[in-house]
């Protein structure tokens, strides 16, 4: 599956992905200038809103693989880190996106040779019939090496009520490339927190070799309105006059309803105002429009929804 020469020989990484040619990073901030990698930090800061432990945690992640560096810059052992993670929480809470930023994370330092995410669900793991699995789970890691794939709703992997299903196959393939192949790949399980831990629990071999466990919290109501001022912005928009309280009531009755997904929701719901928005000025197809209006939400846009009439 690879082509490149490993990473790790006799114990020692290949540090020559950061170093520029004839120079040795002797710092931190070496490093830090050599590999760019605080970009990435900085970025994951302003994409993200809150999720402060999160991000803590990616922080000290990065300090581990820098201090690592250095050390091996010194002739000092450095054992291969095992950066296999699980990331547990509800839907629309930033799983994917921080996973993507691992990855450019563990390029820019040197632990991946790509820096690419592959996201895949069971289906695009496990086969339908015999001899079908193997050759999925292994294309798709092929694609992955050099990079991190990342697997959502892993746990359905495992159907243990099933006694011929072939997920079973899948989970094996996948600790054998974990284990032998952690200087070349770094897989990022992703799900429900209950749903892991029991997940875990039936394969201990999977929960042997991740080494981090990261859980992302629902967004607080706060942070779910900076999340809507943040896309509105981004496609140009803005609240009118009375539409944030319109706004913050609505995500207060929406979080309140089955399968809300946080700032996946929040995304929906500023999608379908647009529309009210767009219908409601699309009536007026013989006055000329400013900029203004058509980049502004009103309270009617977000009133509007089902979720006042039935709270």
């Amino acid at each position: 599956m690879r082509g490149d020469a490993p990473r790790w020989i006799a114990g020692r990484a290949r540090n020559d992905s950061t170093d520029p040619p004839g120079r040795t990073a002797r710092s931190v901030a070496d490093v830090l200038a050599d590999s760019q990698v605080e970009d990435v930090l900085a970025e994951l800061d302003r994409d993200l809103v809150g999720l402060a432990p999160v991000k803590a945690r990616i922080r000290d992640i990065a300090a581990l693989l820098v201090i690592d560096k250095l050390r091996l810059n010194l002739g000092l052992s450095a054992k291969p880190p095992s950066l296999h993670m699980c990331f547990t929480g509800n839907p629309g809470t930033g799983k994917t996106t921080v996973a993507m930023r691992m990855a450019q994370i563990l390029h820019r330092l040197g632990y991946v040779r790509k820096g690419h995410m592959v996201a895949v669900t069971r289906d695009d793991l496990v086969g339908q019939y015999i001899g079908h699995t193997a050759p999925k789970t292994r294309e798709v890691l092929k694609k992955a090496m050099g990079g991190v794939l990342f697997i959502d709703e892993a746990y359905y992997l495992y159907r243990p009520e099933n006694e011929r299903d072939y997920g079973q196959e899948a989970i094996e393939i996948l600790l054998q490339v974990m284990e032998n192949q952690r200087d070349d790949l770094v897989v990022i399980l992703a799900g429900y927190r209950d749903r892991m831990n029991t997940f875990f629990q039936s394969n201990p071999g999977m929960s042997s070799r991740i080494a981090h466990h990261l859980d992302f919290p629902d967004y607080a109501p706060a942070e779910l309105v900076a999340i809507a001022s943040a896309m509105l912005a981004q496609q140009d928009y803005r609240l009118g006059d009375g539409a944030l309280p319109a706004l913050e009531r609505y995500l207060e009755l929406r979080s309140a309803q089955p399968n809300f997904a946080n700032a996946r929701s929040v995304r929906n719901a500023l999608d379908r105002a647009r529309l009210r928005q767009a219908s409601r000025l699309f009536a007026q197809r013989d006055r000329e429009l400013t900029a203004q209006e058509l980049g502004t939400i009103e309270p009617q846009d977000i009133l509007a929804s089902r979720v006042f009439n039935n709270p």
